[in-house]
């Protein structure tokens, strides 16, 4: 695929694919009220409508990154978009509690495997660096920006019409989506003899993701302390333990350990953790305070959320690739990262009776630029490193690492959040005030990570991933030498 306008149709293709996977992980929190009034769920089994998405997305990620290796990167997407739309459809129309879970851990097959290779297919459309950097600066909106378009058309569609039509709306796109891959993507080029499935290896770390998601997410209502959890999580270690020393042995394992002999890719993951638990709780907690203290309806939520957007649609797509040409990927995830922390810093001081103006957009607006900046320099270390073979590997590593950080971040802060506001409420404090104050530590705490994650990757990525000996000559003068892979 030579001609650079059939490339870019290509890209707008597989961005559309994922941000209805992404916009999935954020739409259903604002319309989580009206699903319980409608199908009767109790408070605890409420949760599962976004756990029962987790475990199968979270679990599956790596699997289908190397089946997209294996059998073909389009096969496997397009094969993600049937399943995510056909599950959309299930949850859309579901009668009943129980479906609809089901159809939710459809729909985190389905979303595993579109997240897992679309980031592989976009490293193999552009190879160019410049064009490289513009494409995941596209992309680093969809993935970053997703979660706050989620939130604006969540509150939108429960507002307007019903929490229905936050599935049903899946469906047009990704028959879209389905019908255009077929005729812009290019088509599937693996090679003979590339390996076989590691079938020992997908048992062993799917089993382990997923016990790892459920014990994260069911931490703070079981306990961190309690048997539930620290059986879960103790099995999760186990098995995970058990993979490496699988893969360490394997002819043809699914993830090759050497992988993480990377520095990029290795210091990539950890920012990326990091990062996540930084922003996922940044969503959910900003859309708590609006409506828990603030009193905001859906639709005011959603509304309240599109600044952000409209920032780090600008700041990914016109300002992140000339940052990371001139200055390498260090210095824009730094200040991106840096941005985003001192966003949650704002909120960590939000009064009960705040003003949109002075105490909640001042957050959105920064927020909006660190996040538009960072996630183009994040996604080109954890990629630029490794073969094109092993890309759509790579891809699923990048979203396990957001993914698993967001889930244990958030619940590490909500943990946090919870704790301050049972202190306060003990101590005899207003119920919202109390509320509010366990905000302001969950906040703190996530600026803390922010700071972390821009500290990290600013002081231990190399300034460029590796490139190839004829695309040296494109880099600055003024920028850092290339050193060793390690």
């Amino acid at each position: 695929m030579t001609d650079l306008k059939s490339r870019w149709l290509a890209l707008y293709v597989l961005c559309l694919g994922d941000l209805m996977i992404v916009l999935d992980s954020s739409i259903v929190n604002v319309a989580l009220p009206s699903i319980q009034t409608d199908l009767g769920f109790s408070p605890s089994a409420l949760a599962w409508v976004v756990n029962a998405y987790l475990l199968t997305f979270g679990g599956f990620l790596l699997l289908s990154g190397r089946l997209g290796d294996l059998f073909g990167n389009k096969r496997v997407f397009t094969l993600g978009v049937v399943s995510f739309t056909v599950a959309s459809i299930a949850c859309g129309l579901a009668p009943s509690s129980g479906l609809l879970v089901a159809g939710r851990a459809i729909q985190g097959l389905g979303g595993a495997a579109v997240s897992a290779v679309a980031l592989s297919l976009i490293m193999g459309l552009f190879s160019d660096p410049g064009e490289r950097a513009k494409a995941m600066g596209f992309f680093g909106f969809v993935m970053s920006g997703g979660g706050a378009v989620g939130v604006l058309l969540g509150g939108v569609l429960t507002g307007l019409f019903s929490w229905h039509w936050i599935f049903l709306v899946n469906v047009p796109v990704g028959v879209a989506v389905w019908f255009a891959a077929q005729r812009v993507l290019p088509g599937d080029d693996v090679a003979e003899g590339q390996g076989r499935l590691d079938v020992a290896g997908a048992v062993l770390v799917t089993a382990a993701l997923m016990l790892s998601v459920y014990g994260i997410v069911g931490g703070n209502e079981a306990g961190w302390t309690s048997g539930r959890t620290l059986g879960v999580l103790g099995a999760s270690a186990a098995l995970l333990a058990a993979f490496v020393g699988w893969e360490a042995r394997a002819a043809s394992p699914l993830v090759p350990l050497r992988l993480f002999a990377l520095r990029n890719v290795s210091i990539s993951q950890v920012v990326g953790v990091l990062w996540a638990a930084a922003m996922f709780a940044w969503f959910f907690l900003a859309a708590l305070y609006l409506q828990r203290v603030l009193g905001y309806e859906a639709l005011e939520v959603g509304l309240a959320f599109l600044p952000t957007s409209v920032v780090m649609a600008f700041c990914s797509l016109k300002v992140s690739d000339r940052a990371v040409m001139r200055f390498g990927i260090r210095r824009p995830l730094t200040v991106g990262l840096g941005l985003a922390a001192a966003s949650l810093a704002l909120f960590s001081r939000a009064p009960v009776d705040g003003s949109y103006a002075v105490d909640v957009l001042p957050s959105m607006i920064l927020l909006g630029i660190g996040a538009g900046i960072a996630f183009n320099p994040v996604l080109l270390a954890a990629m630029g490193d490794v073969e094109p073979h092993e890309s759509g590997l790579a891809s699923g590593v990048v979203n396990t690492s957001f993914m698993m950080g967001g889930a244990l971040g958030l619940a590490i802060l909500v943990s946090l959040s919870d704790h301050r506001t049972g202190s306060l409420l003990a101590g005899g404090a207003d119920p919202v005030e109390a509320l509010n104050g366990g905000y302001h530590w969950a906040f703190a705490a996530g600026a803390v990570f922010a700071l972390l994650a821009a500290a990290i990757g600013g002081g231990l990525l190399r300034p460029r991933p590796m490139q190839m000996p004829h695309e040296v000559e494109t880099v600055p003068a003024h920028e850092d030498p290339l050193p060793d892979p390690v």
